[in-house]
């Protein structure tokens, strides 16, 4: 691909500054993102490898009025990283920024670049008989700065909270181009407002993450995994209230999945083991670690038959050894991608307070049966109320087919989250493709605040334009 002269242009301004071997074009990895829903354009793409390298470029685009589009491992869901329309932009990859700086075994901190792959800071950690618990499925080219931008959440979040949970200081270029050296270790440090807290989950719109002190934990002695059958998402609800009795706070992560994404897996990846021989309508997937001398297949059964006694549970297994455990979380881990190969019409992150889950499935589905004729599948993290709830096709149609009822899915769905209280977006973010929502369902007072805090910070609005706000 070629520049065009704009690019050129533009280019030339920097040549005194900044090696040349930063800029190329843009090649199409750079302009998808994963679910095909936008397409970028033609753009310059900058690779630096410092700070400093970051801040000149943000302070000549400043300049020149150039907007900024930064980039980690496109991984991202809402179209963030691409920008579709308008002037080309700049496109700046944190990917040569991939060192970790320094790990401090006794304090619980790692220090990574933004462009360090999320795999790789759990390695570090792992090296050092730490855990650095964010986990996804994208956590193989993910990177952390992205991770951060987007407050990104994962399985471990009833333990460990969200990567904004993870983070303990930012190194950051803002967008006069000034570098904020906020990458402190230190635990408590009020020392006015929390520009942290501000950067994280503002997916560039404020200024480019390049560095972060990254919390560690220490590993638990032992490990457990199960999948339990359970009757229905309120039993589900239920067997956690009575996992966190009995366990506490050793419980990593708690998992509902319906038959649905057992169903899709043998339709389009018949590769992938099942564990039972009959897809459950509902099931659990609890992974738990344990300190000391604690046995957690033990724990777990003690649990299962508490909850067998309950009523709560039909069935279960539970992991023998660390093979069967990767063999129960490679199924709950393939599950959105046969949801992508399947196609689905409408995808939904939602969160709702978590004794709402059950209504909120019913009604979700009653509401949908009156539109059309749909296949749900309904899974996710239910530990900490985040349900990924995607609307397919039925068998013999495709996506297409439902054109003319995907704004209608969308808004019911929403419509029902936001009257039980909950998110529309609960740990995708926003992007560009839910500005709309953000100003159906955004509180006003809070929608003028973020206006103010972006006119302040980016009065030129050159920090990703086009994503999060409609300004």
């Amino acid at each position: 691909m070629t520049l065009n002269s704009a690019d050129t242009a533009f280019r030339d301004r920097l040549a005194g500054d900044l090696p040349d071997d930063i800029f190329r074009a843009a090649d199409a990895r750079y302009l998808e993102e994963p679910r095909g829903r936008y397409a970028g354009q033609q753009a310059l793409l900058a690779l630096p490898r410092t700070a400093q390298e970051v801040s000149t470029l943000i302070r000549h685009a400043q300049d020149a009025r150039v907007g900024v589009v930064p980039y980690g491992g496109g991984t991202g869901l809402v179209g963030g990283q691409v920008a579709p329309d308008g002037p080309a932009p700049l496109i700046l990859s944190l990917e040569r920024m991939n060192k970790v700086r320094d790990v401090y075994p006794d304090e619980n901190v790692l220090v990574a670049e933004a462009g360090v792959i999320l795999a790789d800071v759990q390695a570090a950690a792992e090296a050092v008989e730490r855990l650095f618990p964010l986990s996804l499925a994208a956590e193989g080219s993910a990177r952390i700065g992205g991770n951060l931008a987007t407050n990104a959440g994962g399985t471990g979040v009833l333990r460990y909270g969200n990567a904004r949970d993870l983070c303990l200081g930012l190194e950051a270029v803002l967008p006069d181009g000034q570098i904020w050296n906020g990458l402190t270790r230190l635990r408590k440090n009020n020392t006015g407002y929390d520009l942290r807290h501000l950067l994280i989950g503002a997916e560039g719109t404020l200024g480019v993450i390049t560095a972060a002190a990254l919390k560690l934990f220490p590993k638990p002695a032992r490990s457990g995994t199960a999948l339990m059958v359970v009757q229905s998402p309120r039993a589900a609800l239920d067997l956690l209230s009575l996992a966190k009795a009995q366990l506490g706070e050793m419980i990593s992560a708690f998992e509902l999945i319906h038959r649905q994404g057992f169903e899709f897996l043998t339709e389009t990846l018949p590769e992938v083991r099942h564990p039972f021989a009959t897809a459950p309508e509902w099931c659990v997937l609890i992974d738990v670690g344990l300190s000391g001398d604690l046995d957690p297949s033990e724990a777990l059964e003690t649990l299962f038959a508490a909850a067998h006694e309950a009523g709560l549970v039909d069935d279960g297994l539970i992991a023998q050894n660390e093979a069967q455990s990767a063999d129960f979380w490679n199924i709950r881990e393939m599950i959105p991608e046969a949801n992508r190969l399947i196609g689905s019409v409408s995808s939904h992150d939602i969160s709702v307070p978590l004794g709402a889950i059950p209504e909120f499935i019913r009604k979700a589905g009653e509401t949908l049966a009156r539109i059309g004729d749909f296949r749900i599948n309904c899974f996710g993290h239910v530990g900490d109320g985040n349900l990924h709830y995607n609307v397919f096709p039925v068998k013999g149609k495709s996506r297409l087919d439902y054109d003319p009822q995907r704004t209608a899915i969308k808004t019911a769905v929403h419509d029902l989250v936001q009257e039980m209280g909950g998110s529309f977006s609960a740990e995708h973010g926003i992007g560009r493709l839910k500005r709309g929502d953000l100003e159906t369902y955004g509180d006003v007072a809070k929608l003028s605040a973020m206006r103010a805090i972006k006119s302040a910070l980016d009065p030129a609005g050159i920090m990703n334009p086009g994503a999060v706000l409609n300004v």
